[in-house]
């Protein structure tokens, strides 16, 4: 059967038995297009692909809820650093939650930590997470004199010499410290300024203080440091339930997040501060790390892909914003923040039943049920054996993920040896994830719902042209967890 599949029209799927991974057959040989890769065989999440990330925080309340789904992802990221910071909304006497609010979450991490590592030993130790949070610069919005513990540790992770992965720095408040570090390598380390910038990722929820434009870009701009400011994270900010569709808000419900989350799950999720009747309250920080969980989507290849901390793109230097439907707008030359961006400013205009600024947050809003179900998984794993959870699939492509064909070719796609650790079925969604491709137009993927698909490449004109096809797998467990292959597809005439 043939299934036109859209990326904002979901294919219907099919369950399928979980099966080891079989020999490329000679027939699917035939149609497989030329494979860019040196590897037959391609697993959707390394063991080594672990990102290094820095999170820096004002501790707003919605911190705290973000503060709560970061520490049980700690098992997927090597954490260089928890950073308390300031911003345009907290400092130090103003509105200010504490030197170390932190601390009672790393304490209540403590007491589910001996079960957390039943489910993934990578887990930090509650010792080590302790050690690497530290208080930054907070006296002020926008202060960055001070050398503090908290800047320090950002400047000594990335003079670190013995690991030269990247480093993904988040700023849940202000950039200050990240501000202050980055001085203190201009100062103290001039002629390694280029180093330490090809490691740096910065991901900010809006720019909330002045450093980023007054400095970082101003000293630090010559080395085109990636850089993505989020708008975005409003779809899982305090207006959610004014702004993502109905059908999306009952993961954030009181009903679903008490029982999901809130009760029965441990002290680490009964710290989490929803509303007083258990509605989700706020996380608008946590598409800052979301974007570095390794679901499959690739986002850390390119903030134009897409994951589960949206998209975005490229707008001028190495800077991605979110993308703005009206292709008539002009993005600000300054700062991307609360009264600039795109969405909080449509958000202002009170427009009942907004639909304009509904799409316009789908980027982020499209994963709602696979970011909350997986969330509700790990909260089982504060309280329950291994055996007693559920634990996301391994999407195993039978090819490379980059795949080259000419117009007209069949292109054949397998993800047969995918698998799941509970022994549970999977169902199988293939679908072209349109936005991020540079070819404007569908393709229509047969068997779409099965292990195995394929697709006619289009027809293309002069340049090359990508066409970005998602495998999306989820499993039959309680609760049901996705994970992801992206194939990008290169077209030429």
């Amino acid at each position: 059967m043939s299934i036109r599949t859209m990326d904002d029209a979901p294919a219907s799927a099919s369950v399928v038995r979980r099966v080891s991974p079989p020999r490329l057959h000679s027939g699917l040989v035939t149609h497989l297009v030329i494979l860019v890769a040196l590897s037959a065989f391609a697993c959707v999440h390394p063991a080594y692909a672990r990102p290094r990330v820095i999170a820096t925080t004002d501790g707003e309340i919605d911190d705290e809820c973000s503060m709560v789904r970061f520490l049980l992802y700690a098992n997927e990221f090597d954490i260089e650093g928890i950073v308390t910071s300031s911003s345009q909304y907290h400092w130090q006497g103003h509105k200010w939650a504490g030197d170390d609010w932190a601390q009672p979450y790393l304490d209540a991490y403590a007491k589910v930590y001996p079960n957390l590592v039943q489910h993934d030993s990578r887990y930090p130790s509650p010792d080590f997470l302790r050690e690497r949070t530290l208080l930054g610069n907070v006296t002020a919005e926008g202060e960055m004199e001070e050398i503090t513990p908290g800047s320090q540790r950002i400047v000594d992770a990335l003079l670190d010499e013995s690991d030269d992965r990247p480093i993904w720095i988040q700023a849940w408040g202000g950039t200050n410290t990240i501000a202050r570090a980055l001085k203190t390598i201009e100062e103290d380390h001039p002629s390694r300024m280029k180093e330490v910038a090809d490691k740096i990722r910065l991901f900010f929820i809006w720019e909330q203080d002045p450093t980023y434009q007054d400095y970082i870009r101003r000293n630090w701009g010559e080395y085109n440091i990636l850089t993505i400011v989020s708008d975005q994270f409003l779809a899982v900010a305090y207006h959610w339930d004014k702004i993502i569709p109905p059908e999306q808000r009952e993961f954030f419900s009181a009903d679903w997040m008490k029982r999901h989350i809130l009760d029965g799950h441990g002290p680490l999720c009964a710290a989490y501060r929803a509303h007083d009747d258990g509605r989700f309250r706020s996380e608008g920080d946590s598409p800052s790390f979301m974007h570095s969980i390794d679901t499959g989507l690739r986002s850390m290849e390119s903030p134009n892909y897409g994951g589960w901390g949206g998209r975005y793109v490229h707008v001028r230097e190495n800077l991605w914003l979110d993308p703005v439907l009206d292709p008539h707008y002009q993005y600000p030359e300054g700062r991307w923040y609360t009264n600039s961006a795109w969405g909080r400013s449509r958000l202002r205009e009170r427009i009942a039943d907004d639909a304009e600024l509904t799409a316009y947050l789908k980027p982020m809003w499209r994963w709602t049920e696979a970011f909350q179900n997986d969330f509700a998984a790990r909260a089982d794993w504060c309280v329950n054996p291994f055996a007693e959870a559920n634990h996301p699939p391994t999407v195993k492509l039978e090819h490379a993920r980059d795949l080259v064909a000419k117009s007209g070719e069949t292109v054949s796609l397998s993800a047969r040896g995918s698998s799941d650790p509970d022994g549970d079925e999977l169902t199988y969604r293939w679908w072209q994830h349109r936005e991020p491709g540079t070819h404007n137009g569908a393709v229509e993927i047969q068997d779409a719902d099965r292990p195995e698909a394929s697709f006619t490449a289009p027809e293309v004109a002069g340049a090359e042209k990508t066409v970005h096809v998602v495998c999306e797998v989820t499993d039959t467990g309680e609760p049901p967890l996705t994970r992801y292959a992206r194939v990008i597809v290169t077209v030429a005439p």
